[in-house]
């Protein structure tokens, strides 16, 4: 029987080679998507993706999980301009019926010469996946929401390998980065974590904000070693406002 990580490959690789059977991983009757600038049962997937692999895109899997009824990856894709995502969806008896993604243009090398998608890839600790889910719930609620960077030594390394495109490792640039402000107020605001998924070392924080003032969806993958992050992925992607929306359903 196909994981719910096959699942998600095969359904993505359809947007590439345009195959019918992708879409058959989807519950279309049942299907809630979140990209707020997707239809919504407006096209059959099957003709949907028969459409976009004639742009010769490319989709490329850097990291896949799963956790319980959901899988989720980092991913590379070239529609024209190279993007990095971060791609979840949620499983019922084998189909996807609801999905949620963030996108940003890829950018990079960072001060520290690392990229957005290079580093680890292995998925190990999976006796440790609800503790890491934990360790990275508080970080994200205490440090980032609640601003408290004064505790980033708890949850953090010192040497933090960091793949934002804009910071360098360690520490301190990254308790920098959350303190720095702009007319007064943090450049970088968390305001609630929605969701945090977890395998093993790995944990996705899904979370909701503001950058520069901008409303914005916020994706952290963190990886842990010895009960703290020790090298942090991210994309920052501006939410369009509710007139532009092209389904009901939210970001989040």
């Amino acid at each position: 029987m196909a994981t719910k990580k096959d699942l998600l490959k095969k359904l993505l690789k359809g947007i590439e080679t345009g195959d019918p059977d992708a879409a058959r991983v989807v519950n279309e009757a049942k299907y809630i998507q979140h990209n707020p600038q997707t239809h919504e049962a407006s096209e059959g997937l099957a003709k949907l993706f028969a459409r976009l692999s004639k742009t010769n895109p490319k989709v490329t899997f850097l990291r896949v999980f799963e956790d319980g009824d959901f899988a989720f990856a980092h991913n590379e894709y070239d529609f024209s301009s190279i993007r990095v995502a971060f791609e979840v969806f949620r499983f019922e008896d084998g189909k996807a019926v609801e999905h949620w993604d963030n996108i940003q243009p890829i950018k990079g090398p960072n001060p520290s010469g690392r990229g957005m998608l290079d580093g680890s890839r292995k998925i190990t600790d999976l006796d440790k996946t609800d503790a890491n889910r934990e360790l990275a719930r508080h970080f994200a609620e205490k440090v980032l929401v609640e601003s408290r960077t004064d505790l980033i030594g708890q949850y953090v390394d010192d040497s933090l390998i960091q793949h934002n495109p804009n910071l360098a490792d360690g520490l301190d640039a990254f308790r920098s980065a959350l303190n720095a402000k702009q007319n007064g107020t943090r450049h970088i605001q968390y305001d609630k974590v929605h969701r945090v998924l977890a395998e093993g070392n790995f944990v996705l924080c899904i979370s909701e904000g503001r950058k520069g003032g901008i409303h914005s969806s916020f994706y952290d993958l963190f990886r842990f070693h010895d009960d703290k992050i020790a090298e942090h992925w991210d994309t920052i992607e501006p939410i369009a406002p509710r007139i532009a929306w092209k389904n009901d359903n939210g970001k989040f």
